[in-house]
């Protein structure tokens, strides 16, 4: 019988992340294409994806404020209807509606999101945390194996099963969410609602007061980034890249992700300890995956496509460390608004990955583009580093 963070109840909330995450994968590569057959700048689609993300940085401390007051699953519930509407914007609208719609999304991921993982951090025993994060990550990335295909087809062959799909989409998560459950370990169940109140506008200052999460910040900040500009501009930059097709790049990244997550899960550092080498060679890869994908418009698409599963390792790994460290190193007081800010510093840099890149894309040329993504990310390799192992728990 499976236990902990794979038992039947953990199991179900997968299973939810993985319809709500579906629709992404498939407007990850819509949007650039449509934008693109209207007439939009690389600057204009940039601003519309990373209008998504950039609304759910905003709302992350809120929602772990509104979460830690009133609990997971009431905060879910409301918040899947928002997601509902938001997805049926799509289908019968332009670009202007879709920015609209990102703008919903991003609202409804911000809770959603935030919702799902102070669930299962607060339902997990301390040893089983690295593994319940590492799960969630993994199931939102599963969609991103087929989606993107999905998407070309639906695309090549007319948009009419686009509308069906977001449809479809919208309805089963609404009915798979409102029978979710979540129950906090027995010396949790009545901290809901007791931590202190008024201190959610402090807590922002702790972004930069606290070393711990100021380091994870910046990280996960300047990674977010990396994977911003490959979500915004791979369907676009493929087509300069001899043989590339997005699809089989996306696919790659995403079964990649999915791959390393289950395989590597139990791996992943669940003590508390700040890792240095493991952090530091995380993001060597990270850094090569971008170099590879910059190179590969003259080096062909065997670099294309290696960019595509460094990558996903660097995407499978760096989520889950910080967040399952910073889980044991905050305050417990304050600690689920100090995480909503945290992951809303990965919001920031997936956004500003389109919102950024795009213009320095307009400017210059992709490959281009991801040469200074790489640059960013040898630059962390160095800030990952700590002169001594700590125990920081």
């Amino acid at each position: 019988m499976l236990t902990g963070a794979l038992s039947l109840p953990f199991l179900r909330l997968y299973v939810l992340v993985l319809l709500y995450f579906s629709a992404n994968a498939i407007l990850n590569v819509i949007i650039p294409l449509q934008g693109e057959a209207l007439g939009a700048t690389n600057t204009t689609i940039g601003i519309v994806m990373g209008a998504y993300l950039f609304t759910t940085m905003f709302f992350r401390p809120f929602a772990g404020h509104l979460i830690q007051k009133h609990g997971p699953i009431k905060v879910l519930r409301t918040i899947l209807l928002v997601n509902g509407f938001a997805l049926l914007l799509y289908p019968f609208t332009g670009l202007g509606g879709y920015f609209v719609a990102r703008m919903l999304q991003g609202v409804s991921t911000a809770f959603f999101s935030m919702a799902l993982q102070i669930g299962i951090i607060d339902a997990l025993p301390e040893k089983d945390r690295s593994q319940g994060i590492s799960l969630y990550s993994l199931f939102s990335y599963i969609p991103g194996i087929l989606g993107p295909l999905l998407a070309l087809s639906m695309w090549q062959g007319g948009m009419d099963a686009f509308t069906y799909v977001m449809i479809g989409i919208a309805v089963v998560t609404g009915l798979v969410g409102y029978s979710a459950k979540m129950e906090p370990k027995k010396d949790d169940q009545n901290t809901e609602g007791n931590a202190p109140r008024g201190k959610m506008s402090a807590s922002f200052g702790e972004l930069f007061r606290n070393p711990f999460l100021f380091k994870c910040s910046v990280l996960m900040l300047v990674s977010s980034v990396i994977f911003g500009a490959v979500t915004t501009f791979i369907p676009l930059y493929a087509k300069e890249v001899p043989s590339g097709h997005a699809g089989i790049y996306l696919m790659l990244q995403a079964a990649t992700v999915v791959l390393a997550r289950f395989t590597l899960r139990k791996h992943i550092p669940s003590d508390g300890k700040w890792h240095r080498s493991f952090m530091m060679g995380t993001m060597l890869v990270l850094a090569l995956a971008a170099q590879c994908v910059s190179f590969s418009v003259t080096g062909g698409v065997v670099f294309f496509y290696a960019g595509a599963i460094l990558m996903g390792i660097a995407q499978a790994l760096i989520y889950p460390t910080l967040t399952t460290y910073l889980s044991f190193v905050l305050p417990k007081a304050n600690r689920n608004v100090l995480l909503g800010l945290f992951i809303a510093t990965a919001d920031l840099g997936v956004s500003l990955g389109g919102v950024m890149m795009g213009p320095l894309a307009d400017l210059f040329s992709y490959s281009f583009m991801y040469m200074m993504c790489a640059a960013l990310g040898g630059m962390m390799i160095l800030f990952a580093y700590e002169r001594r192992e700590k125990n920081l728990g």
